[in-house]
């Protein structure tokens, strides 16, 4: 079932739009958090978002952007603000389609399905992991945090990925070296806390202090 994510502070439109998809079989989740759109992006991982333009906070120019720094996954602008120059800056800014309101349901849920047609026939959406503003996106191996991509080599990926998929529990320096044998690396003991102490800088410098906690003796976790 594809998952619609509807970014529309009109609560009467939101819950139009979800139980019209819902009756062509469409899952659909709307935010509730304006502030933290992301977060709720990256939890839900849909394969396509709704984005209206006028929005509490933050416009949705500042999260169609925001999402293009991490995905390509189908973004429709469903606005009244619907002259040729927010077609043009929304299109400018990622976006795949504009919608002018008010609109009817039908050629909605047609425009949706087929934009799902053209974008999925041949794969699926790419999973986004997300912990305190940090995006981790599985499909290409890059981190991104406040729209600044943080490089990251092949093992300290390895590292965040089973860390940010385990997050709120410990995981084991043998698990972690486990992970990275997967790659074809040689790990030591010596060499897990290199790669562990070279993340954890590049995560300070990028503004995520503390961002992985040790626990002496047992491993570490993302808290």
């Amino acid at each position: 079932m594809y998952r619609i994510l509807i970014v529309e502070d009109d609560p009467g439109i939101a819950e139009a739009i979800a139980e019209q998809a819902k009756m062509w079989d469409l899952d659909t989740a709307c935010v509730q958090d304006f502030r933290h759109v992301m977060a709720e992006f990256a939890a839900y991982n849909p394969h396509l978002v709704l984005l209206d333009i006028v929005l509490p906070f933050f416009n949705g120019y500042h999260w169609c952007q925001e999402i293009r720094q991490v995905s390509r996954v189908p973004v429709i602008f469903i606005s009244s603000a619907s002259d040729n120059m927010n077609i043009v800056m929304a299109m400018n800014m990622g976006a795949d389609d504009f919608i002018a309101k008010p609109f009817d349901q039908s050629v909605l849920i047609a425009k949706i399905q087929a934009m799902l047609r053209r974008t999925y026939d041949f794969g699926g959406a790419v999973p986004i992991l997300e912990h305190k503003g940090a995006l981790l996106n599985t499909g290409d191996n890059s981190l991104t945090y406040q729209g600044q991509q943080i490089s990251l080599t092949k093992n300290e990926y390895r590292i965040l990925l089973t860390l940010m998929e385990n997050k709120g529990k410990v995981v084991s320096r043998e698990r972690l070296m486990e992970r990275l044998w997967e790659t074809d690396s040689f790990v030591d003991e010596n060499t897990l806390t290199v790669n562990v102490n070279r993340l954890r800088k590049k995560l300070d410098a990028a503004g995520l202090p503390g961002f992985i906690a040790t626990r002496f003796g047992v491993g570490y976790l993302i808290e």
